[in-house]
């Protein structure tokens, strides 16, 4: 790791109480000789946040241009809102879970030790892929996002009929409460609560998971990365819909709708520092969490 940048700590106020977990990495930083810089996760901006003593608060955006790093403290969550802001400028994430299950966090509290040895020895990147979404209304494009985790597309409470294709060929169509279109990284998050499979992380797939089908079609798929996937709102169910990609604000769909989904050129750049496989994590969180 050099020490040119600066090291963004992105803690999540409900997590991190009191920032107590963000104060001590930071000293340790400190210690090495890293500049840090303090930007929490507020809806409601930085200015409301009394930051721990010796720290500034800034806005994550403001900071990410010559920053070699961004530690977020919190759940899944904290990180995807941390690669929303940070694909674009390539900034790696290092996740430390403050939260539940955790599955794209690095490291657990009680590891922050190796974040000391990655300042003198360096540390790996994993690149994740994503997906680009397009919500067409009409024929015109109204909505873009991208998803590091999944797409939901769901009833608002009533079930909605759904037709999937993948470069152009029917897939599936069947009436349900949904259908989740995953990542391999979020493969471990809805999708596998639905019933899908889960899928190693460093893997380039498409992983479409119905929700609570009404039909016997309404299996896991898992597609290559190079498949455009279409999801069509059928008529046969014309009851309210939602769009949400990775957790954020549901954006309303309609009968007619077409949203299309495909592997975008964006990666997220997570940081590594454990050796613990994959398989050893998913096997620790899945039993031993609640």
């Amino acid at each position: 790791m050099s020490n040119s940048g600066k090291i963004i700590l992105y803690p999540n106020a409900q997590r991190d109480v009191g920032f107590a977990m963000t104060q001590r990495v930071g000293e340790m930083l400190r210690k090495r000789g890293k500049r840090t810089v303090f930007c929490p996760v507020f809806d409601d901006g930085a200015a409301t946040c009394t930051p721990p003593p010796g720290f500034d608060v800034a806005a994550i955006e403001d900071e990410l241009p010559n920053a070699e790093m961004i530690i977020s403290f919190g759940g899944d969550g904290t990180i995807l809102r941390a690669a929303r802001a940070a694909a674009d400028m390539g900034v790696p994430i290092l996740g430390i879970n403050l939260g539940r299950k955790g599955f794209i966090a690095e490291i657990e509290a009680g590891d922050i030790g190796l974040i000391d040895e990655a300042v003198e020895k360096g540390f790996a990147i994993d690149n994740r892929m994503t997906l680009d979404v397009e919500l067409i209304r009409g024929g015109e494009t109204v909505y873009r996002d991208f998803a590091l985790n999944d797409v939901v597309i769901r009833g608002d409470n009533k079930v909605i009929d759904l037709m999937i294709f993948g470069d152009g060929q029917r897939i599936s169509h069947f009436s349900g409460d949904g259908t989740v279109i995953a990542t391999p990284t979020g493969s471990t998050a809805y999708s596998m609560a639905a019933g899908g499979p889960i899928v190693e992380p460093g893997a380039e797939n498409i992983i479409v998971t119905p929700i609570c089908a009404h039909t016997l079609e309404g299996k896991s798929f898992v597609l290559a990365s190079d498949r455009r996937v279409v999801v069509e709102i059928g008529y046969r169910r014309s009851n309210p819909a939602y769009m949400s990609v990775d957790g954020g604000e549901h954006v309303s769909i309609f009968c007619g709708d077409a949203i299309k989904i495909c592997k975008s050129e964006r990666y997220v750049r997570l940081v590594r520092l454990s050796s613990v496989s994959f398989y050893k994590k998913v096997s620790e969180k899945l039993g031993e969490r609640p």
